[in-house]
């Protein structure tokens, strides 16, 4: 590793302080990714700024229809919560399966959605469950949020604070986990809506994405019958040692079917 500084904050306008005097500094809360990649000598942060004591960034409730969660909530926390599972039990599902126990019990909702690495878990949730992305200087929504391989909107300055999901009337996920490290090789996340299916595709591209194809369909007609014409193109999805371009295509397929298997099995919520 590079030598570096490492700074605790004890609150939200401490860290956003040490951020803005120190253009070279990084965050850190579950430092899943980061610490890694100091590691390999891949990243040179003349800070490190830890956010773990800024109780202000931690907490899981809901009201209005909208689930809030801080942005330090550990992986371990939203499965095993029982206001997640009560609101949005395919959220709870999906932290269950991020990984690993270690990454899990480490891990923060904010920080994988900060990060927004291509085979993350997270990011699918967000952008299907249609989300409000809050930050310290604002709140984005899920569709502006994500640009690129470990690229969002968030100004070098600006700390995401809380994720909002709006509460479903049903929702689910599925995903191909790669065998050694557990990520995504493909992971589909289906939430239906009362005038809407939205379905988004992690693991398959250099960001999540929603297959609109899909959400089409299944907007028009909620049964596997409305799927069964659509094809992924091979041509927009990466070809690498975790799966060919016709392979990740495939999945796609294969794990939206079983995404709303999952779906139809449940009851249908009550519009809030």
């Amino acid at each position: 590793m590079y030598e570096t500084t490492y700074l605790r904050a004890s609150s939200l306008d401490e860290a956003l302080a040490w951020l803005r005097e120190h253009e070279e500094a990084r965050p850190l809360s579950g430092g899943m990714t980061l610490i890694p990649t100091l590691k390999q000598r891949l990243a040179a942060p003349s800070h490190l700024l830890d956010l773990t004591r800024i109780e202000a960034l931690r907490g899981i409730s809901v009201a209005s229809g909208v689930l809030r969660v801080g942005a330090l909530t550990k992986h371990a926390e939203v499965a095993a919560s029982p206001v997640v599972a009560a609101a949005i039990p395919a959220l709870a599902q999906l932290a269950s399966v991020i990984a690993d126990p270690q990454v899990r019990n480490r891990g923060t909702m904010g920080g994988s959605v900060a990060n927004n690495d291509p085979a993350a878990d997270y990011p699918s949730a967000v952008l299907a469950l249609d989300a409000g992305v809050v930050t310290s200087a604002r709140r984005v929504a899920a569709d502006d949020f994500f640009v690129d391989t470990f690229e969002t909107v968030l100004g070098a300055d600006e700390l995401v604070t809380a994720l909002e999901f709006a509460i479903p009337l049903r929702a689910a996920y599925a995903k191909f986990r790669q065998p050694a490290s557990g990520y995504a090789v493909v992971g589909v996340f289906i939430a239906q809506y009362a005038d809407a299916v939205r379905v988004a595709v992690t693991g398959a591209g250099a960001s999540v994405f929603r297959w609109s194809d899909a959400e089409a369909a299944l907007s028009a007609d909620l049964s596997e019958a409305s799927l069964a014409p659509l094809k992924v193109d091979p041509s927009t999805l990466p070809d690498d040692d975790n799966a060919s371009a016709a392979y990740r295509a495939h999945l796609i397929e294969t794990y939206t079917h079983r995404a709303l298997q999952a779906l139809l099995a449940q009851s249908l919520r009550q519009p809030a």
